[in-house]
């Protein structure tokens, strides 16, 4: 670890449009995320949580502000395979192996060493040579039994957790996850979530997490970021002191709804503001 922050995004703005018709997604919004953070972006839809997660990925550029990964831009972290990206979707390629899909990002990385070790110098964080073995990553999120079907035979929980799979067999810094568990039952996002914080507890990745759940966003994150629209901005950041692992009794403890209260005050309240 560095004193350097995982990702620190400054007065972004984020305008789509021009003109009367312009949509303010992001205005003025400042975050920093320190390493091995957990951290959920909560608000209502329109608020710009997706938005910002595909700014600090490199997917695109603010109109004013800045961001840095470990120091140096989105494209150049995302040069040095230094951010993970999991979708709403899966986005497995079909023709392909669950096996075969898991390890490939590992071969293209392998193509683009020298592009590695360059931008790595940049940021005092080399990347792992070799990615983990990817047949025990499987076996760990109980998918050893289905390495060698298509994504086509698996159910949406199973496709979901071979794309997490895959996001943490990169080893990156950062995973940006955008509501990946959003169309899934009730039971089976239980079960991702305790996959996912399996993964996550026994690494150093730093998370940014959307959800529009308020029990997902407390069972998971160090700190909530509760966000408003109109225009898109950062209300506050509430730290989430409960003890890890949060499975079981916890679940049903005074304290976890008390957090869930907390955040759904704050919620209405930037509602209320928005809509006066």
């Amino acid at each position: 670890m560095t004193g350097t922050p995982a990702v620190e995004v400054r007065s972004v703005r984020m305008v789509y449009g021009s003109g009367p018709s312009a949509t303010f997604a992001l205005d003025d919004v400042g975050l920093t995320v320190e390493p091995g953070r957990f951290v959920a972006l909560i608000g209502p839809s329109g608020c710009g949580k997706s938005t910002l997660l595909r700014l600090v990925a490199g997917l695109e550029q603010p109109e004013r502000g800045d961001i840095r990964v470990h120091g140096v831009t989105p494209a150049e972290a995302c040069a040095a395979k230094l951010i993970g990206l999991v979708p709403q979707s899966p986005a497995l390629l079909p023709w392909m192996s669950v096996l075969r899909n898991v390890t490939l990002p590992q071969k293209v990385n392998r193509r683009a060493a020298a592009r590695r070790a360059r931008i790595a110098g940049l940021t005092g964080r080399q990347p792992p040579a070799a990615g983990p073995d990817m047949r025990e990553l499987l076996r760990r999120a109980g998918l050893g039994d289905v390495a060698r079907k298509l994504p086509g035979q698996l159910s949406g929980g199973m496709r979901q957790r071979v794309a997490i799979v895959r996001a943490f067999g990169l080893r990156p810094d950062v995973l940006v996850m955008d509501e990946p568990f959003s169309a899934l039952d009730e039971f089976t996002r239980e079960s991702l979530q305790d996959q996912l914080l399996d993964l996550w507890e026994e690494s150093e990745t730093t998370v940014l997490f959307v959800t529009h759940s308020v029990t997902e966003a407390v069972r998971l994150a160090d700190t909530v970021v509760v966000m408003a629209s109109g225009p898109g901005r950062i209300v506050e950041g509430i730290e989430v002191d409960l003890p890890r692992p949060r499975r079981g009794q916890l679940l049903g403890e005074r304290r976890f709804h008390a957090y869930e209260d907390l955040i759904r005050d704050r919620l209405r309240r930037a509602w209320h503001h928005d809509a006066a």
